[in-house]
């Protein structure tokens, strides 16, 4: 199958995880994972009607985002460190794996500089898995306390990674206990805050996503094949 063909399959598919969930399907955007793959399967994408990519190697994200048209709306979704958010102004509409307040204040520092403000998403290790990226669900909320003090940061809402599953049921827990996080936070009325996108779901496990509330589904493989390795 093309990736044309692939995008199909994958919109008809959260269109049935949305309905069975009682959910518009319009409330969940495809995030088309594309680290790893060349400019060219972009393109095709992009031709395809696909407008959200997701990168997470700054290195090869800023290499296709000046190759490509201006129309995409790229994401951040890779572990970040401070050193490489200079990279990433100006060209990012999203950044989904804030996990620390010193990354905050440096992401604050770069937008500073045009007077801009950065979108993010919390990055939250539910697993508590040593080789995952993000905050404990314990700090998730002083660190948005924190967060929301930067005047050029604007937090959007969640993010987490379970663990894999061959059986995508297994990874139900991980994304409700996302969504009890989100209306917990909700409920503090932090000002400047928002917990309207919930980051969670890839390939395997993105339609259970959807059924408890995923916004942001972030595929890959089931679009473009097999990654390309560097």
């Amino acid at each position: 199958m093309s990736i044309a063909d692939n995008l199909r399959d994958i919109h008809e598919r959260i269109r049935a995880a949305a309905e069975r969930a009682g959910r518009d399907p319009g409330s969940v955007k495809l995030v088309a994972v594309s680290k790893t793959q060349p400019a060219e399967a972009v393109a095709a994408a992009l031709e395809a009607g696909q407008i959200i990519f997701g990168e997470n190697y700054v290195q090869e994200f800023t290499d296709k985002a000046h190759r490509l048209p201006g129309n995409i709306r790229w994401h951040f979704i890779g572990s970040l460190q401070t050193n490489k958010v200079k990279y990433l102004a100006g060209i990012t509409s999203l950044i989904h794996s804030v996990d620390r307040i010193s990354l905050a204040q440096e992401i604050n520092r770069q937008w500073e500089k045009s007077d801009g403000v950065c979108d993010i998403l919390l990055q939250v290790n539910i697993s508590g898995e040593e080789t995952k990226s993000g905050t404990t669900t314990s700090g998730v909320i002083e660190l948005a306390r924190q967060t929301a003090t930067l005047p050029h940061l604007r937090i959007r809402g969640l993010m987490t990674m379970p663990p894999f599953f061959d059986e995508p049921e297994l990874a139900r827990p991980y994304f409700r206990e996302l969504k009890r996080l989100a209306g917990v936070i909700t409920a503090e009325n932090i000002p400047c805050v928002s917990m309207e996108e919930l980051s969670m779901g890839m390939s395997g496990d993105f339609e259970v996503a959807i059924e408890e509330g995923a916004t942001l589904v972030r595929v890959g493989t089931a679009i473009f094949g097999e990654r390309y390795y560097r």
